[in-house]
């Protein structure tokens, strides 16, 4: 079922026939040469949007940056990753073809719903997904999709939403689901077109959805937020009352008006769970006062976040800040404060998310070298580099709540290891670290992790040091002659099986076979934001 919604919030223009503008092509020849990391994470406005690069000749030309801007994430860096020459890349003898699969015994594809409709086009990238009992809500950039898993090895279409803005990050809580609007934006309304953000009437911010009837999604309110929502993360109040949405975004410009530098800050949007309408920006905290990462290093310079996981029943988030990691405490929703703060100038080029495990006693931050449109999946780019973080949280133990070992002071982030998948992929695939999530294992720290094209590992962390892969799912690339941006860009685990939105196949359903999991199958959810982490209790 294929639906464009009718009308927007109140506030929003009157609804007009929405006609899609293609991002351009999403292929990159592999010419790239090394250079300095830029500071910019490209969108639908693309190089408008502070595309303040340093790069020295010989990197993307100006048209394959402008392509890749326009992809919106962070997928322009791959322009700009120092150290590699991406034209020297020869493919390894043992990777797989375009067409072919290949997986460890214990992992299996067992269903795959194409991309089609308004959404079938190579330039509408499949992103994020969220949980709610039987459904799946899946952000695709030209909107999002409802999945009916009832039989999960038969999932069905419920409804597409088209309503444009890369790259409709999504959440759901209750009966409202929030998108994440990137794009600058002609207006809030879902027939808008692309506007410069260097105009003052241009919108990016956050929707509001209410999905009580899952077969036709109401849009009921808009916010706009500086810099727009890269991501969003849902905080609810103690009583459920009020959502918090901690909205990330970045990489300001002086010739934005909303969007200026320096933009050390994340916006907080408050809506009323029963009453949406009134949905409101109701603070800006600064979360950089001294400033953050300037990336004078390997690493990019921090303005802003790119992603925050939040775990409320512990009243502690991790954030993922460009060229910082971070914890932070929220027991005030309104109010996070910064309590930690570390960085990687050797390996980390781009925090780009984070993941507790069950207990908030450790920290995966994941680096988005080369903005996932480059191939960092090799032996030239090494093992610690695009790869994931594993730190542990010591000391500074709150209330019981975080921190292993009680202390006294602020919890502290205590470097353990990197974990990367130990499979070389082809030249032409984009390969880094990207979104995953626990499996609820008792007693056990195991995560599914989607890595582009370099398909969906799932690795065991319970010994910090010492992480080891235990399945895997690998597609070859979409070419053996082009780079075309695509792969897993999440794979979550929900109700005893994994889920991962490819984004150019489609919806994927995987089935994990292993006695280690085995018990996670019987923990049961009502609602799943992968950014937004329960505690299990098994």
């Amino acid at each position: 079922m294929n639906r464009t919604p009718r009308s927007g919030p109140p506030s929003s223009r009157p609804w007009r026939r929405f006609a899609a503008a293609a991002a351009g092509s999403l292929s990159l020849a592999l010419a790239l040469a090394a250079a300095p990391a830029v500071a910019h994470d490209g969108d639908d406005h693309g190089e408008e949007k502070g595309t303040t690069s340093r790069s020295s000749a010989g990197s993307c030309s100006a048209e394959e940056r402008k392509e890749l801007a326009a992809l919106g994430d962070n997928f322009v860096a791959a322009c700009d990753i120092p150290g590699n020459d991406f034209s020297m890349l020869r493919t390894p003898a043992r990777a797989l073809k375009p067409g072919e699969t290949d997986s460890s015994d214990n992992l299996s594809l067992v269903a795959n719903i194409p991309k089609q409709g308004a959404f079938a086009d190579v330039s509408a990238l499949n992103s994020d997904l969220a949980f709610k009992g039987k459904y799946a809500f899946a952000g695709n950039y030209n909107g999002f999709m409802v999945y009916d898993l009832s039989r999960a090895k038969h999932p069905r279409i419920v409804s597409q939403v088209v309503c444009p803005g890369s790259q409709n990050d999504i959440s759901v809580y209750g009966d409202l689901l929030v998108l994440s609007v990137d794009s600058s934006r002609s207006d809030d309304s879902c027939s808008s077109t692309a506007l410069s953000a260097q105009q003052k009437e241009a919108w990016e911010g956050i929707r509001v959805f209410d999905i009580s009837d899952p077969e036709s999604p109401q849009y009921v309110a808009a916010v706009e937020t500086a810099c727009g929502s890269h991501t969003h993360t849902l905080a609810p109040d103690k009583r459920g009352r009020n959502l918090f949405v901690y909205v990330s975004s970045y990489s300001p410009n002086e010739t934005f008006p909303d969007c200026q530098p320096p933009h050390d800050k994340i916006s907080i949007v408050k809506v009323p769970v029963k009453d949406p309408g009134s949905s409101s920006l109701v603070a800006a905290p600064v979360l950089f006062p001294d400033g953050g990462n300037p990336g004078e290093g390997y690493s990019r310079p921090t303005t802003g976040c790119h992603d925050i996981t939040a775990y409320p029943s512990k009243d502690i988030a991790a954030g993922a800040c460009m060229g910082d990691g971070i914890l932070l405490d929220i027991s005030d929703r309104k109010a996070p404060k910064v309590i930690e703060q570390v960085r990687d100038e050797e390996n980390f080029s781009f925090w780009h998310s984070a993941t507790f495990n069950n207990k908030a006693t450790k920290v995966v931050f994941t680096d988005e070298l080369g903005g996932g449109g480059a191939p960092t999946c090799n032996p030239e780019t090494g093992r610690t580099k695009g790869a994931n973080a594993i730190y542990d949280i010591v000391g500074g133990k709150k209330n019981g709540k975080a921190g292993k070992k009680a202390g006294k002071g602020t919890p502290k982030l205590a470097f353990r290891s990197y974990y990367k998948i130990p499979r070389p992929q082809a030249a032409t695939e984009n390969c880094v670290a990207h979104n995953g999530s626990l499996i609820p294992v008792k007693g056990k720290d195991i995560m599914v992790q989607a890595w582009y094209q370099g398909g969906i590992s799932v690795f065991d962390f319970t010994n910090s040091r010492k992480p080891k892969e235990i399945a895997w799912f690998d597609r070859g690339p979409l070419s053996d002659t082009e780079l075309i941006t695509g792969g897993s860009w999440s794979a979550y685990w929900y109700n005893g099986r994994i889920y991962s939105n490819d984004i150019q196949q489609g919806f994927d359903v995987l089935e994990l076979d292993d006695k280690r999991v085995r018990d996670a199958k019987k923990v049961r959810m009502d609602v799943f934001n992968p950014q937004s982490q329960p505690y299990y209790n098994n």
